[in-house]
């Protein structure tokens, strides 16, 4: 797909003589010093804080201005003997929040359990039946992880049934928040927290280390002891990894690599990857998948009792269950993404005055809907709903594109819905079949007066430009000082103009190029993962302008330097956006 190639402003003047401070106090290279002031990091003991991510710069919990009342309310349940119940939704997010609370409330004397919902029996977030079961299983404090925001009616039940329930989510809040007997969110206004982009494991975290520090608990052992998943989350819900992500996505790879937790060891042992290093983009397509798979394709009680698991036998069943339920995940997958792409070629005769996909069927499984909405927005880029019925109500998973919020889209059609929530770029909800049409219709009219042509056409960011003589293990090595990298903190994009094709390019696995470049004779390796379409157009002595960023890449003992390419085009023959 074509993309708009988008290069970096050229720095100011003022811009120049902060590079030379950087370079003279830190001693690094000048593209390194580009690189974080194009972050906004000028100030030195800013940038070491950056590069040495540390516990102490984290916020006090006791900013959410719920945040003694909740923990004050969990140390009476404790004292009490109450039975105090984590409900947590069923990604990795939520189920690493509840084995996180489970784990650290066990470890002071609480009584405590968890509870899943069932993605097939009990939908999204906070059930009735879900709170039926647990008020007959005598619970009496219910903290909600990674949902519970816009469950006004089940919060209603809850306090009927003399329950109370402390809601720690951070999803958006619509304008009526539920009675809750303490919100724990930083999406709230007035919440008092002064960063809102932490994941709902982030959340939970927060209220876990007020729990400890109310009881004057060293929070130092909690911090090393359970950071691990609290990155697992983190990392896998793709929020920015700044601020506190970034501390808290740093520390805890360091200790998912000591491969302490039992449970969460023998998965990785699975995955193929207990060799080496984790980074983030392992979490995200090694372990996260498979975690997410327990709750897509059977009961994500799994996952957490994966997590929470102190035997090691019962950890490698448990982990073994959870990668057939993965293998079966991608074929389902795999079989549902062709379904839907054979619907919108049929449906959708120009794509050009298509602003937003909407599909449905009666057959694909609810657990896979989402997964499948994210590859059709990166085939066609635009919006992406995609519905399955049963019994006349349909369960829908949307993803967005870059710029455009889906999340007030469906605030804009809520009278279609039965229920819906979510984020700027991922939602879910349910609709009665019938409104499916209007919905469509309604959404379309939204999306054509909420973007512009200029947003359907995929944006490539470049940091800078790049010659391949400043490439250097050097550079490499202060590059992946930047780690962990993801949303918000992405590994720089360096543009190269004018290269040369060396030999004769190839394809390799599912449609993945292979390439050589050289200019001013230094070479560079290149290989560009679902670019293998540009193989036709490749041949010995092109010359070819080069996105790309830069990585180590360890092959059979030896390290070597690799391009991983993002996009190309025939020097020339089109230039890019300022």
């Amino acid at each position: 797909m074509q993309k708009r190639w988008r290069i970096s402003e050229p720095l100011s003047g003022e811009q120049i003589q902060q590079k030379e401070n950087i370079v003279e106090h830190i001693k690094c290279p000048e593209m390194i010093a580009e690189m974080l002031i194009r972050k906004g990091l000028i100030d030195i003991e800013e940038i070491k804080k950056f590069f040495q991510p540390d516990l102490i710069n984290m916020h006090d919990p006791f900013l959410y201005k719920d945040m003694k009342r909740a923990t004050e309310r969990i140390i009476l349940a404790i004292e009490k003997k109450e039975l105090i119940t984590i409900y947590g939704d069923y990604d990795v997010d939520g189920t690493t929040s509840s084995a996180l609370l489970y784990l650290g409330l066990k470890k002071i004397g609480a009584s405590i359990d968890y509870y899943i919902p069932h993605r097939m029996i009990d939908g999204y977030g906070l059930s009735l039946s879900g709170v039926d079961i647990l008020k007959e299983n005598g619970t009496e404090l219910i903290i909600s992880v990674d949902c519970g925001i816009n469950a006004i009616d089940e919060i209603e039940q809850i306090n009927d049934l003399g329950m109370d329930i402390i809601v720690t989510d951070h999803h958006n809040p619509k304008e009526e928040l539920p009675n809750a007997y303490a919100i724990i969110n930083p999406k709230i206004k007035d919440c008092g927290y002064p960063y809102d982009m932490l994941a709902g494991v982030g959340v939970a975290y927060k209220l876990l280390v007020a729990v400890y520090s109310q009881l004057a608990i060293n929070t130092d052992e909690l911090i090393d002891k359970y950071i691990d998943l609290v990155a697992l989350g983190t990392i896998a819900d793709i929020v920015p990894l700044t601020d506190e992500n970034r501390i808290i996505a740093s520390l805890g790879l360091d200790r998912l690599v000591k491969k302490q937790n039992i449970g969460l060891n023998a998965l990785i042992k699975l995955a193929g990857l207990s060799q080496k290093e984790l980074n983030s983009a392992d979490i995200v397509f090694g372990i996260a998948p498979r975690i997410n798979a327990a709750g897509r394709m059977g009961s994500a009680m799994r996952a957490v009792e994966l997590m929470v698991s102190v035997d090691e036998e019962e950890s490698d069943e448990l982990a073994q269950i959870i990668e057939r339920e993965n293998s079966l995940r991608q074929q389902i997958d795999q079989r549902t993404f062709q379904e839907a792409c054979d619907i919108i070629e049929k449906k959708y005769k120009n794509m050009d005055e298509t602003p937003i996909i909407v599909v449905s069927s009666d057959d694909w499984h609810p657990g896979v809907i989402g997964i499948v909405a994210s590859k059709l927005v990166e085939k066609y880029y635009r919006p992406s709903i995609m519905i399955t019925f049963k019994e006349g109500v349909g369960s829908g998973s949307g993803r967005s594109i870059t710029g455009f919020n889906l999340f007030d889209a469906l605030v804009s059609v809520e009278g279609y819905l039965e229920t819906f929530g979510g984020h700027k770029y991922a939602a879910g909800l349910q609709i009665l079949v019938e409104y499916v049409d209007l919905l469509e219709n309604e959404l379309k009219k939204y999306v054509k007066n909420h973007t512009t042509d200029d947003q359907f056409v995929p944006p490539l960011n470049i940091d800078t430009k790049l010659e391949l003589f400043e490439i250097n293990e050097n550079l490499l090595e202060w590059l992946e000082k930047f780690a962990p990298f993801g949303p918000g903190n992405m590994r720089p994009t360096f543009l190269t103009e004018n290269v040369t094709v060396v030999g004769f390019p190839y394809n390799v696995g599912k449609n993945h190029l292979k390439l050589k470049v050289i200019k001013d004779g230094c070479e560079l390796d290149l290989i560009g993962f679902n670019l293998g379409d540009y193989l036709p157009f490749l041949k010995k002595g092109l010359n070819v302008d080069i996105t790309y960023s830069l990585e180590f890449n360890i092959w059979q003992g030896r390290t070597s330097i690799q391009g991983k390419l993002k996009d190309l085009r025939i020097s020339d023959q089109d230039k890019w956006d300022y």
